[in-house]
């Protein structure tokens, strides 16, 4: 029997319970333990006496508990957890990533003096960790009990009661979204099944496929805000959001983001296993007579048009950097037998960090930050990606180096001096207009409101609109 409230563990480790808890696939430990609690009508903290804890419960910054905590436990703490769930540990082991996992923290076997455990933070132990769905669970167990468990980006999906499963390491209220009104985003998730099928066909890791598709629309996402053509992504955000994201956009902008965008990243997985894509964009480089890719190529444009969005090719293919441009990169250098930049490689499925999107829970802390003090540098590193902060930083050098130069053109007759002079000043301008459009579309991608945006440029809102979507369009800034 396990204790009543109040008192402390005592040390047997073979103790058994009255009830049969049985895990959930994929289901945290942490989780498991609470719903256990939960069955035996105790507070968590009661049960939790039965181990020694070597460390405190991480919290959030705001110091409520983390609902991605996770539980590593040595042996003798497995042992007394399946005794008290009433099943048996190989089924826990099949059931529970984390069952296995050791920690510095917990002693070895022969030095252990009974069940001890350690709180760990689930992301950091096996992978992503989201909330399950609530109704499912109560199917199942007859009560209704929060779940959480390790989920990837393509099982987020509750077919049965069209939800969306947020990740639980977000310091915000909501567990999913309602997904009734979309349902394209639950029948991506049923596609995700052929398309992972296919990239294991490939040689390709479906985990790896599906990381690099969702940086590729997610790089869309932040830029779509200046799509005027751009129709499908709105309304499936105020759907998500009960119908109207209203005043509140910012944020969730945010936490729809995944679930919006989710057939996308399914419609880019599928197309970036395409070999017919692969051979696309092998012609828009030359294929044996190597040039720039074009703003026009093939590549970019039947990519628009399997994602619904016929005019996306121009756009896409101009967005130089990004983690699409990295994909055709070592595509079409694997057509040619040449070596890829020092480091990486000519893997076409290495996601570099640069491009790696930031996660919800990252977002949200930002934009918490920047509400209570805006205009902080560190704000600015955290919304900014580095590779677009290295432009902007790189234009300005640039820019004061065409200027130093002006020194030494001050010399000699006066019609080739003052050619050089505009010429060098010609130059400079065009790097300073350059960067302060980068630095613009930074602030703007980073949820600044464009009207502050334009009235720190000194123009209409929509003048800088007209300027940061024809910068898109011919370089991709």
């Amino acid at each position: 029997m396990v204790h009543s409230p109040g008192q402390t563990y005592q040390g047997d480790p073979h103790r058994v319970g009255v009830f049969r808890i049985a895990p959930f696939s994929g289901e945290t430990t942490s989780s498991l333990m609470g719903r256990l609690a939960h069955r035996y009508g105790l507070h968590a903290k009661d049960l939790r006496s039965c181990w020694q804890w070597r460390n405190y419960p991480p919290t959030y910054d705001s110091g409520g508990p983390r609902a991605d905590a996770e539980v590593l436990l040595n042996a003798a703490g497995r042992q007394l957890l399946a005794n008290l769930c009433g099943v048996g540990p190989d089924i826990l082991a099949r059931a529970l990533p984390s069952w296995g996992q050791e920690d510095a923290k917990l002693p070895a076997a022969k030095d252990a003096t009974g069940p001890a455990a350690a709180w760990r933070i689930g992301g950091a132990v096996v992978g992503p960790v989201a909330f399950d769905c609530r109704l499912c669970a109560a199917r199942r167990t007859g009560t209704v009990v929060r779940v959480v468990r390790y989920a990837p980006g393509w099982e987020r999906v509750c077919a049965r009661h069209g939800r969306w499963q947020l990740d639980a390491d977000a310091d915000q209220p909501l567990e999913h979204l309602d997904l009734r009104g979309v349902p394209e985003v639950v029948a991506a998730q049923r596609r995700w099944a052929g398309v992972g099928r296919r990239a294991v066909r490939a040689g390709a890791e479906p985990e790896r496929v599906f990381a690099l598709a969702h940086a590729v629309v997610a790089r869309w996402w932040e830029q779509a805000l200046q799509w005027e053509r751009e129709k499908v992504w709105p309304r499936r955000l105020h759907q998500v959001a009960g119908g109207n994201a209203g005043a509140d956009l910012e944020r969730w902008r945010i936490v729809g983001r995944d679930a919006v965008v989710f057939p996308e990243v399914v419609a880019v997985a599928d197309a970036l296993l395409d070999p017919a894509m692969a051979e696309l964009a092998w012609r828009d480089s030359g294929a044996g007579r190597p040039r720039p890719l074009p703003a026009d190529g093939a590549f970019c444009r039947r990519l628009g048009e399997r994602v619904g969005r016929p005019w996306l090719g121009p756009v896409a293919a101009t967005d130089y950097g990004g983690p699409l441009t990295s994909w055709m990169g070592s595509v079409i250098r694997l057509r040619r037998g040449a070596g890829g930049p020092p480091g990486y490689g000519n893997d076409p499925w290495w996601l570099r960090q640069e491009h790696q999107p930031s996660t919800m829970a990252g977002q949200l802390r930002v934009l918490g930050k920047e509400k209570k003090a805006p205009g902080s540098g560190r704000m600015w590193r955290a919304t900014v990606p580095a590779e677009q902060r290295a432009l902007i930083t790189s234009a300005i050098e640039n820019a004061e180096e065409q200027l130093l130069q002006l020194r030494g053109t001050q010399t000699g007759p006066t019609a080739v001096v003052a050619r050089q002079l505009l010429r060098t000043l010609g130059r400079s301008a065009g790097l300073i207009e350059n960067a302060w459009k980068r630095t613009a579309l930074a602030a703007a991608n980073a949820g600044v409101p464009l009207d502050e945006v334009a009235q720190w440029a000194g123009m209409s809102a929509d003048a800088l609109r007209e300027v940061l979507t024809s910068g898109q369009q011919d370089d991709g800034g």
